[in-house]
């Protein structure tokens, strides 16, 4: 079995898969107080749920955009799965050209992503993850990574509105029946929702404009299905699309 971790900032997506085929997939909150004994703990009351031994494990990569985080899973792997794991970092084989000023600087779950989107399609496409931070990531027709935009995620906006803004309470992430909310709270909801909507919209067409192409338009992270329905420009949710880059960047790197 193949272990795959996402480590995003509120998020950590945890993938088991029995050769190509995903066998189970988690969603845990990110902490950076806890120890690897600790997520080690919380793995294995989640392997037991389905019967999943740590021993049956050969192979773990790792994409992690919390730096202090990355040495609590090394220890993990090392301590209990006995496994080196492979972190999605500089210098490791993704099969995918990076035309960035410095693809160092490219989060690693925005790499597996491209990497998956590509692999799936074989054609020029646009993800968009709808993370900590909602990102959009351009893949040519030859599979080569050739940009993407960073915006502030949904769950940013809606806590700056409550923090900044003395009479605006804290809301549900919820899309509202109306685009004209007629009380505070929908109307909040509105705004948040579908100017997440247009703001996908407009991005997604102007990167087509630039690309020159008919991308495939992929939506993934915990918010996905919230927008993507919305969003006219979106062909398609993928929620496991970062674990299944991860698995293919692993194979990529077996040797």
């Amino acid at each position: 079995m193949f272990l795959a971790l996402d480590i995003g900032n509120t998020h950590i997506m945890i993938g088991v898969y029995d050769n190509i085929e995903l066998v189970t997939s988690y969603r845990i909150a990110t902490d950076r107080r806890k120890t690897s004994d600790e997520y080690a703990m919380v793995l294995c009351d989640l392997f037991s749920y389905n019967n999943i031994k740590f021993n049956e494990v050969s192979g773990i990569a790792i994409s992690c955009v919390v730096p202090p985080i990355i040495g609590v899973f090394e220890e993990l792997a090392v301590k209990y799965f006995n496994i080196k794991p492979l972190v999605v970092e500089p210098g490791i084989k993704t099969g995918m050209v990076l035309r960035y000023e410095n693809p160092e600087e490219i989060g690693a779950d925005r790499i597996a992503n491209a990497v998956a989107a590509y692999e799936k399609y074989r054609s020029s496409a646009v993800v968009v993850d709808f993370g900590t931070a909602t990102t959009f990531c351009a893949v040519s027709e030859d599979g080569d990574y050739i940009g993407g935009i960073i915006c502030p995620g949904i769950m940013i906006s809606s806590e700056a509105l409550f923090a900044q803004a003395a009479k605006l309470p804290r809301v549900k992430l919820i899309r509202p029946a109306t685009v004209i909310g007629q009380n505070t709270i929908r109307s909040m909801q509105a705004g948040l929702v579908y100017g997440a909507v247009g703001q996908v919209n407009e991005i997604v067409r102007r990167m087509k404009e630039e690309m020159g192409t008919n991308p495939r338009v992929i939506a993934t992270g915990g918010l996905a299905p919230l927008i993507a329905k919305e969003a006219r420009e979106i062909d398609e949710i993928d929620l496991n699309l970062t674990l299944e880059g991860l698995r293919i960047i692993y194979e990529r790197n077996k040797a």
